[in-house]
Formats: C-alpha cells, sequence, structure tokens
C-alpha cells in the first residue's frame, strides 16, 4: 500500500514539473512530431527487406522471401567492390578528419591575440555552409587539367597539359576525404573550442607559475578538458562510419573511377531508383544491412570507450 501512494505520489510531482515547465515541452513537440513521421514511421518498410515487392499488391500484400534478398546481394560481384570502397572511404576519412578539428582548436585556442582567433575560426567554418553540389563544382572547376587552377600552374611550371586527376580512379579516395577535410574542419571545431572555453584559466596560470611551457599546458589541461567530448564524437563517428556521403560520392562518380567511387550508399541508389533495375527489396535489404554494420560498430565502440575511459553514450 506504502509503495503504491509512493508511486501516485511521484506521478502527481513529475506532472507538475511538466505543468510548470509547459513552454518547454510545447517547444519539444514539433521535433518529436517530425522524428515520428519520418524516422521512426518509416522503419516499417524494412519489411521490404524480406519480401519480392509488386507494386500492385504493396509493401504487406507482396510475397515473404525470407532471406533471398541479402542472399543475392552478398553473391553480387558489386558486393566487394561497394564494401571495399566504402570501408577504405569512411575508415580514411575518420583517420584524417577525427583528429585535426581537435588539433586545430587546440592550436587556435593557444593564440594570445582574440580578435585573430575569432577571424580565423569564422573563415574556416564557412565552408561547411557551401552546398554538396556547388563544392563539387568547386573541386571540378579546380582540379581540371587544362583549365582549373591545378593544370594553369601545372602548364605555367611545365609548359605541358596537366594529368587529368580526375579520371584517375585511385585518386578518388584522396580527394574526396582531403576536400571533406576542407571543408568541416572549422564547422567540427566548433565543439571543441567550447569545451576549451570552460576551461579555469585558473589552471594555467598555476601552471605558468611553475614554469610549465605552453606545450605542457596544452598537454595537461586543454586536452585532459576536451577528452570526455573528443571520446563520445569519436563513438557517435563510429556509429555513422558506413554512412559515407551519397551526394559527393555520386556527383564525383564518372565512368572513369567508378570502381573506386561506387560505394553502398550510391548502389542502394542506383539499385532502387535507376531506370531498369528499380528493386526496392534488394536497395532495403542493402541498406538495411549498412545500418546492422554501423549499429555493431557503435555498440562496440561505446563498449570499449565505457571499459577504457569510463565516457560512452550507453
Amino acid at each position: 500500500m506504502g509503495k503504491r501512494k509512493q508511486k501516485v505520489s511521484t506521478q502527481k510531482s513529475l506532472w507538475k514539473r511538466m505543468a510548470s515547465g509547459w513552454q518547454i515541452y510545447l517547444l519539444l513537440l514539433l521535433p518529436m512530431i517530425y522524428l515520428i513521421i519520418f524516422c521512426y514511421v518509416p522503419m516499417g518498410g524494412l519489411v521490404l527487406a524480406f519480401k519480392k515487392y509488386d507494386l500492385s499488391k504493396g509493401i504487406w500484400g507482396s510475397p515473404w522471401v525470407g532471406l533471398e534478398n541479402f542472399r543475392k546481394f552478398f553473391q553480387s560481384y558489386k558486393f566487394t567492390v561497394v564494401l571495399r570502397n566504402t570501408l577504405t572511404l569512411a575508415v580514411y576519412s575518420l583517420l584524417v578528419s577525427f583528429p585535426i578539428p581537435i588539433v586545430f582548436a587546440l592550436l587556435l585556442n593557444a593564440f594570445p591575440g582574440r580578435r585573430y582567433k575569432k577571424v580565423v575560426q569564422t573563415v574556416t567554418y564557412i565552408p561547411h555552409f557551401i552546398s554538396t553540389v556547388v563544392m563539387v563544382g568547386i573541386i571540378m572547376q579546380v582540379l581540371n587539367n587544362r583549365v582549373g587552377i591545378y593544370g594553369s600552374l601545372y602548364t605555367l611550371f611545365t609548359g605541358e597539359i596537366a594529368p587529368d586527376i580526375l579520371s584517375k580512379g585511385k585518386l578518388f579516395k584522396h580527394i574526396f576525404v582531403w576536400s571533406g577535410v576542407w571543408q568541416s574542419t572549422g564547422y567540427n571545431a566548433i565543439i571543441y573550442i567550447a569545451a576549451l572555453s570552460n576551461v579555469d584559466q585558473s589552471l594555467h596560470e598555476a601552471a605558468c607559475i611553475d614554469g610549465a611551457t605552453r606545450f605542457q599546458r596544452l598537454r595537461y589541461i586543454d586536452w585532459p578538458s576536451i577528452r570526455p567530448t573528443a571520446v563520445i564524437m569519436l563513438i557517435l563517428a563510429a556509429g555513422g562510419i558506413m554512412n559515407v556521403s551519397f551526394e559527393k560520392a555520386l556527383l564525383m562518380q564518372n565512368d572513369l573511377n567508378i570502381a573506386y567511387s561506387e560505394v553502398i550508399s550510391t548502389y542502394v541508389y542506383k539499385v532502387g531508383l535507376q531506370t531498369g533495375i528499380g528493386d526496392f527489396s534488394l536497395s532495403t535489404a542493402i541498406g538495411m544491412f549498412n545500418s546492422v554494420i554501423n549499429f555493431i560498430l557503435l555498440v562496440i565502440v561505446n563498449g570499449i570507450s565505457k571499459r577504457l575511459t569510463d565516457n560512452s553514450i550507453f
């Protein structure tokens, strides 16, 4: 009887707290509706991965084929190609684009001039707001072997026409990753700069009195202060490692680099929507495989982080 009364009183206090802060919950209403409509409701369509979709019968009326779509993907000659390309771009991008914003934030925080830091920060995060289509257009123009900056400089110094690096498949991953680093470094560093701004300045003052160098202060004060944030960002990045940018990869593809630029996301698009194929069931199965791999990696990295650093997202 006592537990029941305690439960009722807890529920009443919860409703009272919600009623007192109803404005906050009203603000959360639209995002919640958005998540339900566009994130949770579409999950029902995952059943397509286990069916042979028939437009006349609809999703629920289409015949059940079990794991046939997954087997078809695994036995396809494209499986090893798209998986290798996806992992190559994802791991390469993670190894490069994850530590660079951290180093950038630490170096920017070490600069003494406040106005100079603001200018550098603004200039570096502006490229993030360039759309993917425009970004790829800039890449194509700059790296054009005849009229681009790369081609013009090559011709100026050598007197010959520059090699067409956009058509060389082996160079695709380098162009893809490093252009992404240029576009995202400043924006990704914002969260680390915000964490560094909360560091107690008395720690730096005490370290200076003790004779610590700037590098020592960076190592023993600045880095430990942002390490928990970096760990959480690493876990989240590992959970989306297979989600290579679809738009950028598709726009940068051509007939000469397709063997290196075809990733899972572009293959899903072509299988599901490209004229002549239109296999919605197979594309759903491929997308589901990609999501399952991401989830497994998220759980593994989160578990390792929790054991080694006591920082985790769950």
